[in-house]
Formats: C-alpha cells, sequence, structure tokens
C-alpha cells in the first residue's frame, strides 16, 4: 500500500492495518498532519495489545457522560498487571496523562510511539523493567470526538484537534478536587486502586512566541514534602532535562508572563491549586510533572518533544526505583505522624515571594504597536530573530493561611454532598452507630459574598468573614468522623477548611447555610428594635454611629430593620452561617469513634 493510501486511511481513523508487521501510528502514517479518533486510537492500541499481551493490558476504568469507554493501558516489563503485584515487585507506578485538554493531544500521539517502540519494535525493550507505566490516551473522550478544525486557534496543527471541555461542558483540569464530572470520579478510583508513584500531565500551551519545544511545571516546594520536592527537582534538574536538550530540544520552566504584550516584564506563578493536576497530585504526597508544548512548534515537533521527555523520566526513574519509592513513603509516614503534633501548621493558601530571580528567556525579537481595532497594545513576534531577554522570575510561593489540623472532622449525616466527596477522595472515615451530643469547635461564617458570574457550573463563594466558635450540636447516627493520621489527610484539609481555595463550601455545596428560612414583619421589627435599644444603650450607639457612617445603610429601611433582627435571638436560633463540619480534638475524636464503626 503506498504511503499516500495508508495516510488517507490514518485520517480517517481506520489506522494501518494493512499489514500485520507494520506499526506506523495513524499520526506518523499522514505526517503528523492529522491525528485519529478514539476508534482509531483504540484500534492501534488494541492491536499493539494482542501482540504483546505479557507487557500491556488494556483496562476501562469508566465511561463517560456519552457512554464512551474511559480506557488506560497499563505497561510492565514482566506482567505486573495490577497495583498489588508492582509493589510486590517494588516497582514505582508512573501515570501518564494525555487528552484531559483533547485539543492539546500530542500525549496521545506520543504515547502510541512509546508503548509500540517499548513493547513491539525492539527499540525500548527494557524501558519499563523496574517501573509500571499507566498511560491514559484520551481522559476527556467525549471532547476528543467534538473535533474540529477551529478549536484552538492559538495552535499550529493537527488539521482537526478535539475541545476543551466535556460532553457537560466542564473542564476536567479545573475538577480535581470537586469531583463533578463522571470521568473525574473515574480517574479517583483508578487513582485510590493504584496510588501512583509519579504523573505526567501533557498539555499544550497558549500564549507568547518563544525557542523552547516544551515548557514544564513542578508544584512550589511549600506545597510538598521536602523529600518529594528534592526529588523531582534531582529528576528534572540534574537528570532529564541535560539529556533531554541532548537530543536538540530546547526546555523551559512554565512560562506564565506578567503581561502577555511585552514579555520583559517577567514571569510569575499561574496559580495552579487542589482543582489543577498537579495540584491535586501534591496532596496526594506524591510528585507530578505538568508538560507544555509550544502551540506553534510543529505538531511533529510537539509530539517528539514529549516523546522523548517521557522517554527519559521512565529510563531515570527505572534506573533508582527506591529512592521514589523510599521518599513516597516517608511523605505518607509524615502526614499521618503529624496527627499526634499539637502544634502542626498546614499551609491552605499562598501568595507570590516578593523575591524575583533573573531568568533567561529565549524567546524571539517582536515588535509593539498600538492597535486601532483594541485600542490597547498588540505585540507581533519576528520567529526569523531570535534573542534571549533577562527578566524577572517571581514563581516561588510563600505560605499565606495556614490552619492546626484537629484530631478528626466531624460531618453530620445530612450533609451527603460532603461525604459523597469523601468517598470520591478515598478519604477514611468511620459512621456513627448512633446519635450524639458534642461540644466542639467549629467556625461561624457571616458576610458572604459570591461571583458575578458562573464558573465550571458553580456560583464561587469569594469572601466571608469567618471566626472560630464553640457550640453543642448533635450528630445524628450516620454522621462521619474524619480522623488526620491517614496519608490522604491534606486532601481532607482542602476539602472542609472553609478558607481553603477548593473548599466544597468555596465551589458552593453549603450556600444554603447563608439562608435564613425565617424572617420578620416590619411593624414586628418595628417594635422588636424599639425594645432592643431601650434594653441596650450600647447597641443604640452602635446603631446610630452606622447610620451616619453607612450612607448606604442609612437609606435602605430593610437593612436597618435586618440591623436588629439579626441580633436577635429569632435570627440566633436559625444558625445562620454556623459552618456544620467541627473539628475535634483528640478527646472528642475518641468519644465520637467509640460510637462508630
Amino acid at each position: 500500500m503506498k504511503l499516500c493510501q495508508l495516510a488517507l486511511l490514518a485520517s480517517l481513523g481506520l489506522g494501518v492495518t494493512a499489514h500485520a508487521n507494520d506499526w506506523t501510528t495513524p499520526a506518523e502514517a499522514t505526517h503528523f498532519r492529522t491525528t485519529p479518533d478514539y476508534a482509531g486510537t483504540l484500534a492501534y492500541l488494541d492491536r499493539l495489545v494482542a501482540a504483546a499481551p505479557g507487557k500491556l493490558k488494556r483496562v476501562q476504568f469508566g465511561t463517560s457522560p456519552q457512554g464512551r469507554p474511559l480506557i488506560a493501558i497499563v505497561a510492565s516489563g514482566n506482567g505486573s498487571f495490577t497495583p498489588e503485584e508492582a509493589r510486590k515487585a517494588g516497582k514505582p507506578v508512573v501515570l501518564v496523562q494525555a487528552g484531559i485538554h483533547p485539543g492539546e493531544i500530542e500525549g496521545k500521539d506520543a504515547g502510541l510511539m512509546l508503548l509500540r517502540d517499548f513493547a513491539v519494535t525492539g527499540k525500548l525493550p527494557h524501558l519499563l523493567d523496574h517501573v509500571v507505566l499507566i498511560y491514559i490516551p484520551v481522559f476527556s473522550v467525549d471532547g476528543h470526538e467534538q473535533s474540529s478544525p477551529y478549536n484552538r486557534i492559538n495552535q499550529n496543527g493537527p488539521d482537526s484537534m478535539g475541545f476543551r471541555g466535556q460532553a457537560q461542558y466542564l473542564n476536567l483540569n479545573r475538577d480535581y478536587i470537586k469531583a463533578d464530572a463522571p470521568e473525574m470520579q473515574a480517574w479517583l478510583a483508578l487513582w485510590n486502586r493504584w496510588l501512583p508513584d509519579f504523573f505526567v500531565d501533557v498539555h499544550t500551551t497558549d500564549g507568547a512566541d518563544y525557542q523552547y519545544d516544551l515548557t514544564w511545571y513542578t508544584e512550589d516546594p511549600h506545597k510538598l514534602d521536602p523529600g518529594v520536592a528534592a526529588w523531582q527537582q534531582h529528576l528534572m534538574i540534574d537528570q532529564a532535562l541535560p539529556a533531554y536538550e541532548k537530543r536538540g530540544h530546547l526546555a523551559s520552566i512554565y512560562l506564565e508572563f506578567t503581561d502577555g504584550r511585552d514579555p520583559r516584564k517577567g514571569i510569575e506563578n499561574f496559580g495552579s491549586g487542589p482543582r489543577f493536576s498537579t495540584g491535586y497530585v501534591a496532596l496526594q504526597n506524591r510528585p507530578a510533572l505538568l508538560i507544555e508544548t509550544h502551540m506553534l512548534k510543529s505538531y511533529q515537533v510537539r509530539v517528539r518533544a514529549t516523546y522523548d521527555l517521557v522517554e527519559l523520566l521512565l529510563q531515570d526513574i527505572g534506573r533508582d526505583p527506591a529512592s521514589l519509592l523510599a521518599v513516597n513513603r516517608h511523605a505518607d509516614d509524615a502526614v499521618i505522624a503529624r496527627a499526634g503534633q499539637a502544634q502542626a501548621s498546614v499551609p491552605i493558601t499562598f501568595k507570590p515571594d516578593p523575591q524575583a530571580t533573573p531568568f533567561q528567556l529565549k524567546g524571539y525579537a517582536f515588535s509593539l504597536s498600538h492597535s486601532d481595532i483594541s485600542d490597547s497594545t498588540w505585540i507581533q513576534y519576528d520567529p526569523r530573530k531570535p534573542q534571549t531577554y533577562t527578566i524577572d522570575n517571581r514563581n516561588g510561593l510563600l505560605p499565606d493561611i495556614t490552619i492546626t489540623p484537629p484530631a478528626a472532622y466531624a460531618v453530620p449525616a445530612q450533609w451527603t454532598d460532603i461525604i459523597a466527596r469523601l468517598d470520591a477522595h478515598g478519604i477514611v472515615y468511620r459512621r456513627m452507630d448512633h446519635a450524639m451530643t458534642l461540644h466542639a469547635s467549629g467556625y461561624q461564617l457571616d458576610h458572604p459574598h459570591w461571583a458575578a458570574k458562573p464558573f465550571e457550573g458553580h456560583l464561587m463563594l469569594t469572601g466571608f468573614d469567618l471566626a472560630s466558635s464553640s457550640r453543642d450540636i448533635a450528630l445524628p447516627a450516620g454522621s462521619v468522623i474524619v480522623p488526620m493520621d491517614q496519608r490522604a489527610a491534606n486532601v481532607a484539609i482542602n476539602l472542609l477548611e472553609p478558607q481553603a481555595p477548593d473548599s466544597l463550601l468555596r465551589w458552593g455545596y453549603l450556600n444554603a447555610i447563608f439562608e435564613p428560612k425565617e424572617y420578620g414583619e416590619p411593624r414586628v421589627l418595628e417594635k422588636l428594635a424599639r425594645d432592643m435599644m431601650d434594653k441596650d444603650p450600647a447597641l443604640k450607639n452602635e446603631f446610630e454611629r452606622k447610620l451616619k457612617d453607612d450612607p448606604a445603610f442609612a437609606k435602605d429601611s430593610n437593612a436597618r430593620l435586618s440591623f436588629f433582627f439579626q441580633r436577635s435571638p429569632w435570627y440566633s436560633v436559625q444558625g445562620v452561617g454556623a459552618y456544620p463540619v467541627l473539628r475535634l480534638d483528640a478527646a472528642q475524636a475518641r468519644q465520637a469513634l467509640n460510637t462508630s464503626h
């Protein structure tokens, strides 16, 4: 069969099935002009699995909203196809994920080539002697099939590519902690079963033009166990990147420009957090790498850049698998041991480090001009003129808000959405067999305000006043006690602490606590206000000061009456703003656990 005919078949997703011994991938067959559809991708993978059943195994880990199978390939040099077999053999598990944003699909085609060269061509026969690889060719499979030449205006090829959102218009790379999407719930089940030791998430950039084939990101050391941070720094800086650049590539740290219209103003942290893949994996005490190939390089260059880096990472991990297993085990043990430390401190938000460092940006010459269309600055790059700029690197982060973890959290049984999220993340808890009343600490939340428009299907709670409080609360049978002496404690903290940026409170799962269900008629509140001021001169003075200092309040008759209602027992009895999740000390936790199973 002629190459042009082969290319046509591949572009139609029919794969390269003309000859049993022809292992050209669909993308290679078209000289990387196209990428196969999901059926063509799975057909090629099935051929590989059939040819090398002792090295590759196809597993379905879920189903998409439109009914497509979520497929992963487990690859191993000696047929370690379960987490139990991997652990028994002392092999770290590496999870490589492609297509969470299906328009950014290099990881899929690079993965097909890499599995082929490991399993059937003999090019990389020992790549996975000491590592087990889980490869997800396409995570957002429904978005992948919504293919169009117009999905990625900023990107150079392939001819057609998938859509950023999944079928319910959710961005899976904002869904890790809230886990709304069926795909994410399936991914979390896969994660909890395998507990991978290293994670790689493959993307394509947007943004500026520069010389690099690829940029990369690891979470700030302040978000990680020190051993995990040191291990991934050594892997990237000392091992993988020098070998990668010897293959003719240029790579850079992730480039989030402070001002996209003028790269000379420097770079900053893009704001990763638990909603993102690498931010979530950090909460799981594991190292993770974000790969971002450069959108303006050819698709072939981007696929090859991904292939080479992932190959080198697997080689480096395989040379010393014990070190990765040891740092992860130590990180888990440290989180568990922290539960017994009264003065432990856990950062839940981070702020930019004011100390910038110099960075050599290998970019291109550019011009800045005023646009009469946008009435703003228009930057135009000249890729014929490479140029190096010394700019400020402000990627560093510092802890901001920190909390002291309780011995355990208590979640009342009626808050089923919260408990369902604990289940999705594999967080260990115990259910109470019978009701009990506890006097425990918690939070009172007042003056909430929300975003002006929805984000990822939610109206985010953007601010509130928080005060610690203690109260008696009746916990019904079926309430759950979440102890902090578990390896996933950091995930629980970021779900349950109100101030965490991706807490369930922030995502709006508890908005109802801010809604009073009873109100006072104005004629009743008029009398209540007078009675309260007669009994409490200080309250009268506070009211008069607010009339003087707050003109908007003074003009709002309902606000003036609410001032008194909200300070009355008729309002406080409703528990408005009382955060339902309790923080238990060690004695309270033991008491509650004695009633649970």
